[in-house]
């Protein structure tokens, strides 16, 4: 797919400036809008947007299909009459430089919760309506994902593949013991996702009204820790314990002379392959709701993927493994029609990268600032030998 030449700014809303210690999905996003409108910019990214764990990184998601409760903006809940106003006159002092997020937390969870109370108890009928019916369409991946949130919380945060035997390997009549046990945290997390996708929908309603598109990125693997894994074990190389047998890295590379061990559990392609690969189609048509266009992160990983047994410490002695990245994007393609993507081209690409890029129209990736090196691939990134269908990036 070509896009039209334009320019933006890459931007995650956590970076957002807030006085309540991160930004979120209210004015000082809308105020962003107002700028890049301004300065006559038409593309806005952002890093993915789902719930982080551990670390907080918007790249080891507690799901791919969930909103991070934390970008709910708490200003508008109160403007909603889900929350007094009163509750955010005794905010700490944050950090102006960086987010912490102990201290959002903190802050805002008990916020979130009183809000959700007060949607329980006072919650007009046409509201209360809105969330059964959000409930329901998203039922697919979100009876599952609040399980699992209202799990974690009962287990102390621990990741689910410490957990008791029988729920670890998500035992049907354990499932419904948890699901009657949990009612009200399951239906909690249900209202948080409830308000963040509210309050995606109008921002995003208001980019498009200025004709702002949003870029997201979408990750090629998923966390260990997610819902994904934990109800879907047989897509990936896990012991019978849930932990991974190989993992996710790349090779030593201009980042890193041991090259980078990411640690993502690795996809058993052949069992995605006998529905379809419904599980992506689902994916993709999910991020595609949610952004305008997708830039699809380590694009090569779908060529081929760099497999380093899980017991190693650096990403030296992995191997290449090939992927069925056509027929991936074929499904997908014939599911969906043609997709949006910007392919996230750098690293170690070879002439299959390129054809697997190119059969699909997907535009590659340029960096200005690899153009300031010498050799033949610093000659790759300077301005005057890009091709005509790219995305160029001042920095990575």
């Amino acid at each position: 797919m070509s896009f039209p030449r334009e320019s933006g700014i890459l931007l995650h809303p956590t970076s957002l400036p807030s006085r309540l210690g991160i930004g979120s999905l209210g004015k000082e996003a809308y105020q962003f809008i107002d700028f890049l409108t301004t300065t006559r910019q038409h593309l806005w990214q952002i890093l993915p947007l789902g719930p982080t764990g551990y670390g907080n990184s918007p790249y080891q998601c507690l799901s791919v299909f969930a909103g991070n409760p934390l970008l709910i903006s708490l200003e508008r809940l109160v403007q909603d009459g889900f929350l007094e106003s009163a509750a955010l006159e005794n905010a700490p002092s944050f950090p102006e430089d960086k987010v912490d997020y102990d201290l959002v937390i903190k802050f805002k969870a008990p916020l979130l919760k009183k809000s959700f109370e007060t949607f329980e108890g006072r919650a007009a009928w046409h509201e209360q309506r809105r969330f059964k019916v959000f409930c329901r369409k998203n039922a697919c991946w979100l009876d599952t994902y609040s399980l699992f949130m209202a799990l974690k919380e009962a287990h102390d945060l621990t990741a689910w593949n410490t957990w008791e035997e029988d729920i670890k390997r998500r035992h049907p009549k354990s499932l419904e013991h948890w699901r009657k046990r949990l009612d009200q945290e399951i239906r909690y997390h249900k209202y948080q996702q409830y308000q963040f996708f509210q309050q995606w929908s109008r921002l995003k309603k208001y980019c498009n009204e200025h004709e702002i598109r949003f870029i997201g990125d979408m990750p090629t693997f998923v966390a260990l820790d997610s819902a994904e894994v934990w109800s879907h074990p047989e897509m990936f190389y896990l012991d019978d314990s849930g932990k991974p047998t190989v993992v996710a890295g790349v090779p030593s590379d201009y980042f890193s002379k041991t090259g980078q061990l990411w640690g993502n559990p690795l996809y058993r392609w052949d069992v995605m392959a006998r529905d379809g690969y419904a599980w992506w189609i689902e994916r993709f048509r999910a991020t595609c709701n949610l952004v305008d266009i997708i830039r699809l992160d380590h694009f090569r990983g779908f060529e081929k993927y760099w497999e380093v047994s899980a017991t190693d410490t650096t990403a030296l002695n992995g191997r290449w493994v090939p992927t069925p990245g056509a027929k991936l994007f074929q499904a997908v393609q014939n599911a969906l029609g043609s997709l949006p993507i910007i392919a996230e081209d750098l690293g170690t690409i070879t002439t299959e990268v390129h054809a697997l890029r190119e059969q699909f129209g997907f535009p590659g990736m340029r960096v200005l600032q690899f153009s300031f090196g010498s050799g033949p691939k610093a000659d790759e990134y300077r301005p005057y030998n890009y091709p005509r269908n790219c995305a160029v990036y001042t920095g990575t």
